[in-house]
């Protein structure tokens, strides 16, 4: 038997998982990392901290397995989208890495949209301008550290970072490039005149390479850190987003994919790079002739973190909570579904808007911010917190939506991510999107998409398409009637409510500075 690890670079966590050429996963290792927060809107990390947990988590894998590196075919790399570390000439970082979560940006997001033509800008990168992305990062830096920027020789994504240290090569593939929001979709080639905002050069970025790039050597110390060969072929991967829709077989029409972890994402796989400028979706790279678009969203388990902390502070015992951590433990969990289990569908007239670290899709507004609409007397704990939830799957169905309006109609979605395997979870998206819904076996999802694109990549597998023989169900949830009824006379409301709403929040903002 012969195997591959799929390495998944998360924002809290790295995550390597052996897998053999059936699908079937072996072994697996994870370690956490810090998201540090040093001033208000911040969002960094250290990228030594995930060089060290991309390292160890390989070799950990490989001794749990017992495997020797004859039978190891390869590794292949899954990644956050929308990082940014800028480098001196002598490759050392002088930034710290920023992260999609980092919102220091936000004003220069609205200088862009302002000076430059957005829109024109969205249509050829596939990615709207917002401050999780690193071209409206490099202008805030340009602008507000102007020494520091004129010090930077490189500008790099994490990934980059981790596979130079290993392999030697600064390379970017075409999928986590074009979450950049400096790459030209259509030609797969930097956007001049993206370049020309962000204030850098083409020679600062990496060599753009296909996702099935093959790094052929390993650096002999990394090598022997991980406990594997010299030679043991490193495929450079894609970003997590579209490897997640690969991991869980959504890579044909009428399939999308779900997810719901900390925050929440929808996306489908299109034959052509496609933008909808009514929407804003993003439109990612896979391979040629596969790109995935979609959209995602900033609270997904987070909300469920703020209803244990915000809601119910006294409900749950001290030793059920961890502050630190945005998914609440198995009985905290179990504890406010069954609490929101108690309540009708429809929360009784109660609406959530679920944007407490403002919004991407749908709103793609930075100063959004949360609320409840239709509370009255009658309504209690129980209803809050099922309000919250139907307000994160509300809000997924909105880009829904807008999804289906540019990819076409989907009549199956593939969830994932820790929240969609509750049953109560489940069976809201079944009623609020009106379709069956499948929950793969597989848990780890972008790193299962990172080993079968390294499977294809190295001639193990015919073609990507055959991920869908490979992929288990373990439960599936088909729409409730009465329900669906229901949240069908809902979502106009949210929808419009959200409109309404947003049209206020940068007003809100002014009224309350100093």
């Amino acid at each position: 038997m012969s195997y591959v690890v799929g390495v998944d670079i998360g924002t809290s966590s790295t995550k390597a998982v052996l897998f053999d050429t059936t699908g079937q996963q072996i072994a697996r290792s994870a370690q956490k990392y810090d998201l540090k927060s040093p001033e208000p809107g911040a969002a960094e990390q250290d990228p030594n901290d995930i060089l060290q947990a991309a390292t160890q988590t390989v070799a950990e894998v490989i001794a749990a397995s017992g495997i020797n590196s004859t039978q190891l075919l390869g590794i292949s790399f899954s990644a956050a989208m929308h990082t940014l570390l800028l480098m001196n000439p002598e490759n050392l970082p002088i930034t710290p890495m920023y992260t999609w979560a980092d919102n220091r940006s936000d004003r220069w997001a609205d200088f862009v949209k302002e000076h430059c033509d957005a829109d024109g800008l969205y249509q050829r990168t596939g990615l709207p301008v917002h401050p999780m992305s690193p071209l409206v990062k490099l202008v805030w830096l340009r602008h507000e550290q102007p020494d520091l920027f004129k010090q930077v020789a490189r500008v790099v994504a994490i990934k980059e970072y981790v596979l130079w240290h290993w392999c030697g090569e600064w390379a970017i593939d075409h999928s986590m490039a074009t979450t950049t929001g400096l790459l030209a979709l259509r030609s797969l080639a930097w956007d001049s005149e993206a370049l020309a905002i962000a204030g850098i050069e083409e020679q600062q970025l990496s060599k753009l390479v296909p996702t099935t790039h093959r790094f052929s050597h390993i650096h002999p110390d990394y090598a022997q850190k991980m406990g594997i060969s010299t030679d043991t072929p490193v495929v450079i991967g894609a970003s997590d987003g579209v490897l997640s829709n690969l991991g869980v077989g959504a890579i044909s029409p009428g399939i999308a994919a779900i997810t719901i972890g900390t925050s929440g994402a929808v996306r489908q796989a299109v034959n052509l790079p496609t933008t909808a400028s009514s929407a804003q979706l993003f439109c990612y790279a896979l391979a040629e002739d596969l790109w995935v678009m979609g959209g995602a969203v900033n609270s997904g388990g987070i909300a469920l973190q703020w209803a244990r902390d915000g809601l119910m502070p006294y409900s749950i015992p001290p030793e059920e909570k961890n502050l630190s951590n945005p998914e609440p433990s198995a009985s905290t969990y179990e504890r406010l579904t069954k609490m929101a289990q108690t309540v009708a569908p429809g929360s009784e007239g109660l609406i959530f808007h679920p944007y407490l670290l403002g919004e991407r899709s749908p709103l793609w507004n930075a100063q959004a911010r949360a609320s409840f609409f239709g509370l009255s007397r009658q309504h209690t704990q129980a209803h809050l917190v099922r309000a919250v939830l139907e307000g994160v799957v509300y809000n997924l169905h909105a880009v829904f939506s807008a999804l289906e309006q540019s990819g076409g109609r989907v009549t199956k979605l593939r969830a994932s991510g820790g929240f969609a395997r509750s049953n109560l979870w489940q069976q809201m998206l079944a009623d609020i999107f009106d379709r069956t819904i499948e929950v793969p076996k597989v848990i780890e999802s972008s790193a299962f998409g990172a080993a079968v694109l390294a499977f294809w990549a190295l001639g193990e597998w015919d073609s990507l398409a055959q991920v869908e023989e490979k992929i288990a169900i373990a439960q599936t949830k088909t729409p409730i009637a009465k329900n669906v009824q229901r949240y069908r006379k809902i979502l106009p409301i949210y929808d419009a409510l959200s409109v309404g709403f947003n049209e206020q929040y940068a007003t809100l903002q002014k009224a309350t500075q100093d």
